[in-house]
């Protein structure tokens, strides 16, 4: 059947386009403390081999040319924070989102780590981003794509602010495609997944909601062609983990 106009996917159900941003705030401000714990146990762990793969994709420069790094939807810092450490000096990066819990988490982050002056936090939305045109080498964002009311609004964002020649990559949850594992992910994903949310954040529906959003994102070659559709070119991806996620590319050229 075809989602009403003016309407948009919150997990399984169809809410007003305008009140999606509210419903995803509300998710974060609730589970903000212990995102990055959770991050842990949802994925045993693979979540940090995930990032380092964005990483390892980014390829952020060893030596001290300057390079400038937006990581949107980002707020806990985390792929900042892998990113700084391995560039040289010249790397800044700035981490934007729309959730003052989340940045307030990775502003701790960050002075515990000394890394105040390399990784700055500004709370901004995706779709509307607070940077003038052409200000970074690299724009990425970590599972959090899917949060976005319009996605489309957010790639063309992406494609403003990247300087010519920079880089877009989007980690996201994707499709598995091992004969098997599907039955056992969404197992896990819908019987696992909420009841330990309940236990380690106190909230199982902001949990539900994560495992029922990545079921609404789009398949990664639909997903591809939006991303071409905002202007960005040499568009690809390659899944990982048997297609959990998946991690896609782009240049503003």
């Amino acid at each position: 059947m075809d989602q009403p106009a003016n309407t948009t996917h919150f997990g399984f159900r169809d809410v007003p386009s305008g009140d999606k941003q509210t419903l995803v705030n509300d998710v974060f401000h609730s589970v903000a403390q212990r995102y990055d714990l959770m991050n842990d146990l949802m994925s045993a762990g693979m979540h940090r081999l995930w990032k380092q793969a964005m990483i390892t994709a980014l390829n952020p420069p060893r030596g001290d040319q300057s390079f400038a790094l937006l990581d949107a939807a980002g707020g806990t810092g985390d792929i900042a924070f892998r990113a700084a450490k391995d560039a040289g000096a010249g790397f800044r990066a700035t981490v934007c989102d729309i959730n003052c819990d989340m940045l307030n988490v990775g502003r701790e982050r960050a002075a515990a780590r000394h890394a105040a002056e390399r990784v700055s936090f500004v709370e901004g939305n995706a779709e509307a981003l607070p940077f003038p045109d052409r200000s970074f080498d690299a724009y990425t964002i970590a599972f959090g794509i899917r949060n976005v009311p319009r996605i489309d609004l957010a790639l063309r964002e992406a494609f403003r602010v990247l300087r010519p020649g920079g880089r877009f990559l989007c980690l996201e949850f994707s499709t598995v495609d091992v004969p098997g594992l599907e039955r056992i992910y969404d197992l896990f994903s819908f019987k696992v997944i909420p009841p330990l949310g309940r236990a380690v954040t106190g909230d199982a529906e902001s949990y539900r909601y994560l495992v029922e959003s990545i079921r609404k994102f789009p398949k990664p070659n639909a997903f591809a062609e939006i991303i071409r559709s905002a202007g960005l070119s040499r568009v690809s991806w390659q899944r990982l983990s048997g297609g959990i996620v998946a991690l896609h590319s782009g240049w503003r050229l």
